[in-house]
């Protein structure tokens, strides 16, 4: 028979479970619905000791926030392979493949929850945001973006957060349907600002003339083409 003897674990990997813990269960209920003795429970450790590794709910939730931000900003890592449309495309699924599996927690990052009003919090949003830019960036071939491009990269990002967080209360659009609509939106959004501006023009003009015959840039042209006819 086993001894039942449970192995101690060290500071920092008793952190890291507390962390992954309290994403799990902040992945399918609100933050603010989560208390310390859930997570404790769901840990396997008195409510004390989780104090002991954080001194409260907000250094916790702010701790595991920082871990779902880091993972959020690396869905929009994609090799740069193929026509732009494509690659949106892919990291579009993999942004959602992050907001099906943790609605809840997403929608706290982006809206607050518990932490509200933290500098920490605040920052830990930014630097998705930041992280996509450059991103986006790096996949337009673009090093510095001219003031109507930052625009409409940026644009483009905080429509995909406010589109993900209207998704989420009662998933009315097929999630599909969805991901290739946002990347036709970017070419929308590239398109009014390639008409007031040369450089756009020309960073959008390279990204059609990579587009596939199938691609969502090239079947966001043939639909409005068919619209306007």
């Amino acid at each position: 028979m086993g001894t039942g003897v449970r192995r101690r674990m060290g500071v920092e990997e008793r952190r890291q479970q507390l962390i992954g813990v309290a994403l799990d269960l902040f992945s399918r209920r609100s933050p603010d619905d989560v208390s310390i003795d859930e997570i404790a429970a769901a840990a396997g450790i008195s409510r004390p000791l989780v104090y002991h590794y954080f001194p409260g709910k907000l250094s916790l939730y702010e701790a595991a926030l920082k871990r779902a931000s880091k993972d959020l900003a690396s869905r929009f890592v994609e090799p740069a392979e193929g026509p732009l449309g494509a690659r949106l495309l892919r990291v579009m699924r993999r942004y959602f493949d992050f907001v099906d599996d943790h609605g809840p927690g997403f929608a706290a990052l982006m809206r607050g929850g518990p932490a509200v009003g933290s500098s920490a919090t605040n920052v830990l949003i930014d630097s998705v945001r930041q992280a996509a830019y450059e991103q986006i960036l790096s996949h337009l071939e673009v090093a510095e973006a001219p003031a109507r491009l930052e625009l409409v990269v940026r644009s483009w990002i905080s429509l995909a957060e406010s589109t993900a967080l209207l998704w989420l209360d009662g998933r009315r659009i097929p999630r599909a349907d969805l991901e290739v609509q946002l990347v036709q939106d970017f070419a929308a959004l590239a398109a009014v600002g390639a008409a007031h501006d040369e450089e756009t023009a020309a960073v959008l003009r390279g990204a059609l003339r990579r587009d596939s015959a199938s691609g969502p840039f090239t079947d966001l042209v043939t639909r409005l083409i068919a619209l306007a006819s």
